[in-house]
Parts: C-alpha cells; sequence; structure tokens
C-alpha cells in the first residue's frame, strides 16, 4: 500500500504545483480502500486530472459545466463517457448509479440543496455518495489569520480569512454538522466521516499560493504547471513534502472532511 501512497504522491507531484499535488494525494489515497461499485459518476470532473491519476481502472462517466476542462478530460483515459452539464439538472435515468463521487466540488456552487437532490434521484438503492469538503476548521486555522488574532487584529484577521476564501472560490467552508444535514436532509445515511489535513498541511496549501506563483506562469504561457517533471527538477521540494504527506493526516482540527453515505432505500422520496 506504501508504493500505491508513493505513487499517487509522485504523479499529482509531476503535474500540479507542490501544494495542490499534496491535497490531492492525501485525498487519493483515501480511496484506494473504498468499494465503489459501478456504474460510477464523478461529479465535478473537471480537466480529469484527479480522477485520471487516483484511480486504476476506467470510471464510467464524468459531468462537469466547463466545457473547455472537458476537453483536457477527454485526453486522459480513466472515464468512458464526458458530459458538459450541471449538477442541479444531471441528465441521467433516475436510480442509475451505483456510485457519485464529488471531490473537492460542492464547495465552489452557490446553492446545493438541487445538487444533494439530483444525486439522489440518480442513484440506485442504497448507492453511495461520497464527497470530500472544507469546514470551518479551514477558515479558522488560516496561519495568517490566527497570527492576526494573536496580535489583536481581529477585524484584518476576518478581512484575509474572506479574502483567502474568495481566492479558493469557497462558498462553504462550513461546519461539519451543517454538511452532515445537507446529506442527511436529501435523505442520505452517512456511513463514516473523517476530517483531514491539519494546521501544518493547511499551512503549507496557504503559503504555496504565494510561492507556487512560478507554476501559475508555467501553466499561462507553456499549459503545463510544472515545466520539467522529473525527480531531479523537483527533488526539493519533494523531500520536504513527503515526509508531511506520510504522516496521518486525519485530525479533529483537519481543515476537510471526508464523507461517505448511502442513499435510504426506503425513504420517502424514492
Amino acid at each position: 500500500m506504501e508504493k500505491i501512497f508513493l505513487d499517487l504522491f509522485w504523479k499529482n507531484i509531476f503535474s500540479l504545483p507542490y501544494f495542490r499535488a499534496f491535497l490531492r494525494a492525501v485525498e487519493g489515497r483515501y480511496y484506494q480502500d473504498i468499494d465503489m461499485p459501478s456504474p460510477i459518476l464523478d461529479l465535478g470532473i473537471g480537466d480529469g486530472h484527479f480522477t485520471s491519476e487516483t484511480f486504476s481502472r476506467s470510471i464510467d462517466v464524468g459531468i462537469d459545466p466547463a466545457f473547455f476542462e472537458l476537453r483536457n478530460a477527454k485526453h486522459k483515459k480513466n472515464c468512458v463517457l464526458h458530459v458538459c452539464g450541471l449538477g442541479d439538472h444531471l441528465p441521467f435515468s433516475s436510480s442509475y448509479f451505483s456510485t457519485v463521487f464529488s471531490n473537492s466540488v460542492l464547495e465552489h456552487i452557490k446553492i446545493l440543496e438541487p445538487v444533494f437532490c439530483e444525486v439522489r434521484r440518480i442513484l440506485n438503492h442504497d448507492g453511495i455518495f461520497i464527497i470530500t469538503v472544507p469546514n470551518d476548521n479551514f477558515t479558522k486555522n488560516l496561519s495568517v489569520g490566527r497570527l492576526l488574532n494573536r496580535l489583536g487584529l481581529k477585524n484584518w484577521a476576518k478581512s484575509y480569512q474572506r479574502f483567502f476564501n474568495k481566492i479558493s472560490r469557497h462558498y462553504h467552508p462550513d461546519l461539519v454538522s451543517i454538511w452532515e444535514e445537507r446529506l442527511e436532509s436529501a435523505g442520505f445515511e452517512i456511513i463514516k466521516s473523517w476530517n483531514y489535513f491539519p494546521k501544518t498541511s493547511l499551512k503549507i496549501l496557504e503559503w504555496g499560493h504565494l510561492f507556487g506563483i512560478p507554476s501559475w506562469f508555467s501553466k499561462k504561457i507553456f499549459g503545463r504547471w510544472i515545466l520539467v517533471p522529473n525527480k531531479w527538477n523537483l527533488w526539493v521540494v519533494s523531500v520536504w513534502l513527503k515526509k508531511h504527506y506520510l504522516l496521518d493526516q486525519e485530525s479533529p482540527e483537519g481543515a476537510y472532511t471526508f464523507f461517505i453515505s448511502k442513499k435510504i432505500a426506503n425513504d420517502a422520496r424514492t
């Protein structure tokens, strides 16, 4: 299993800015132990990167509203069908899918209730719904905000927290209890959940937005986040990052929450 974890690490480091690669590799680790029966829908597949690097088998369908991102996703090999569409009007038959997963997507959608209802509709009896989302620890554990609070600059801290959520395009860095309520109200039973990405890991992600600017320029100019994806080129950052990556990332103070839930088959909404 450690070999799989390291493979995930390197595949992400070779293709994403280090701070984003760190988060995606950590999330990818968790999927390795989850039974995900087919047919499978990736809700918010984007450019297909996460799916292609995380799963050794192909998933059935990926949907995303960003047409140009889907064009990039089609060049990857781990998804059979790509569909351009919105989460609140999923163009699929009721009870068709056995698994729907949405990795770091739902926090970017303003109105979530129709999305949860649509996922429930397209899942078959006892279908699995997996999501990863930021929780309120994301906001309150940002290192610059914590420093400003310690200095008594509470208004500045709040402004920084709002700014960081804005550049992260977060509408819903909400309490875990709020995410639980959304799932349960839509007719899902939570099988298992845990927080991950503690303060130290979040700090790497936070400051990576600044130190990752060269990768942004590389993407804009050359179309690639990492211009030279070789171990020798990434040796310094990989040695530093790997020791954090191999640590247990589960923590009550974790900035993100992983939910595994299932559709309640005998619910009146079925």
